[in-house]
């Protein structure tokens, strides 16, 4: 595989840069209806979803590594 070279590197950054500053110009010419009625409809997907029967346990494996975390960076 071909590496980058810091010219390609930058270039890539700068396009993404644009891309942003693009999106955030969309969100902000965006109606707060439209804004409301998709995060209606992304909450009423939630419902497309069956349970997740591993969910508390996964939950409670998360809570322990930020608990060893905090306990090994002395907080």
């Amino acid at each position: 595989m071909a590496g980058v070279t810091p010219e390609q590197a930058q270039a890539y950054l700068e396009r993404w840069a644009l891309v942003r500053d693009a999106e955030a110009a969309e969100l902000q010419r965006t109606p707060i209806e439209t804004k409301l009625r998709q995060l209606g409809a992304l909450m009423a997907a939630r419902s497309v979803f069956g349970p997740e029967p591993d969910r508390e346990p996964r939950i409670l494996e998360v809570r322990a590594r930020w608990a060893r975390l905090r306990q090994a960076l002395g907080g």
